[in-house]
């Protein structure tokens, strides 16, 4: 059955212009170097000429590599939720996120960025972490995502709990050195230790400040609200020289200004986009490990990320998606569409 529908998928994706989406899967491992830069790249199949249903589930159904050789930026799955500390579920977070990705389309025209016109992008599928382990999970994360920036990938990361970010940042840190960080969170995830553990999603940023793995002065957090275990749960973070913006400060206005203060602060090192889902309300995002009342809405969402368009991104991920608790899926149809977005705001995206 499967060779049918792959000939049926080239042929639909010839009549739309991309019929080099297919040929992409029998060669996982072309360089790059070999790629003149109008060469044909990869493209979503239109759904004008394959059906939505059809293919195998992967970010927008691009192609699925297992190598990042040859590859501008890449989406890729961290399925693993044993550091949360509420609702567990994340772990099928990248699997839903894929499902609802299909309704996206290649252009943004509210931004008019291209970003297939311009990069070449697959599917790198899943990191196969250890579910009865999270030090060897990061472990695996680390190495995984090693190769992937060494060989000039950009990923973005379809989440896992929060804990991941922190074995992506170690190899971030290893190729660019300290980067900077947006960070858009209910929470500061800037614990020490609970339960006598000092790894788990409330502490990934605190172990990268130990290692020294971000520029302190160029992380931002947005967002934060809730209750905590003291009366200024920001003490560390500002401490460390991170600025950071509750949400209060965000209610009923729009981020555009901030975002302005934002790029200049960011400058043109590398930065990191690490996007949490429970950033925003409740409301719009009920699928997710811990959510917290009078969070940020979907249109604020996208002005942060779209507030990134010029910067230096050499990574980003959006985590803490919980499927379980998404019953309408539209939790995961959110995130992927601010995958989508993110893709169009990284470096070298064509904007008309």
């Amino acid at each position: 059955m499967l060779r049918p529908i792959a000939s049926r998928c080239a042929r639909g994706l010839g009549a739309g212009g991309g019929a080099h989406s297919s040929a992409r899967l029998c060669h996982p491992g072309r360089s790059s170097s070999s790629r003149s830069s109008d060469a044909p790249r990869n493209q979503p199949p239109s759904s004008e000429f394959v059906a939505r249903s059809v293919g195998v589930c992967s970010m927008m159904r691009l192609p699925v590599q297992t190598s990042p050789e040859g590859l501008d930026a890449a989406f890729v799955g961290v399925p693993l939720d044993i550091g949360t500390s509420n609702r567990p579920g994340a772990r099928f977070g990248p699997r839903r996120i894929r499902e609802e990705s299909v309704l996206l389309r290649t252009a943004n025209p509210s931004t008019g960025a291209l970003p297939f016109q311009s990069l070449m992008v697959a599917d790198l599928g899943d990191v196969n972490v250890n579910l009865y382990n999270l030090q060897d999970s990061c472990r695996l994360i680390r190495e995984a995502y090693q190769k992937i920036v060494a060989a000039g990938c950009i990923p973005l990361t379809l989440g896992g709990d929060h804990t991941i970010t922190y074995p992506i940042l170690q190899a971030m840190a290893k190729s660019h050195g300290p980067v900077g960080l947006l960070h858009v969170d209910a929470h500061m995830d800037t614990a020490d230790k609970a339960l006598g553990e000092k790894l788990y999603h409330g502490t990934p940023f605190r172990r990268c400040v130990d290692e020294g793995l971000l520029d302190c002065k160029r992380v931002v957090q947005i967002g934060i609200r809730g209750s905590a275990m003291t009366l200024d749960p920001y003490r560390y973070s500002r401490s460390q020289g991170f600025r950071v913006v509750p949400a209060e400060d965000c209610w009923m206005k729009s981020l555009v200004p901030l975002m302005g203060e934002v790029r200049q602060q960011m400058g043109g090192k590398p930065i990191y986009i690490s996007f949490d889902i429970d950033g925003l309300d409740p409301a719009y995002a009920p699928g997710t490990g811990t959510p917290e009342i009078a969070g940020l809405t979907p249109s604020q969402a996208l002005e942060i990320i779209r507030g990134c368009q010029g910067l230096n991104v050499v990574g980003c991920d959006l985590v803490e998606v919980s499927p379980p608790y998404d019953p309408f899926g539209n939790t995961a149809l959110l995130a992927a569409n601010l995958l989508f977005e993110m893709l169009c705001a990284l470096p070298k995206v064509t904007v008309v």
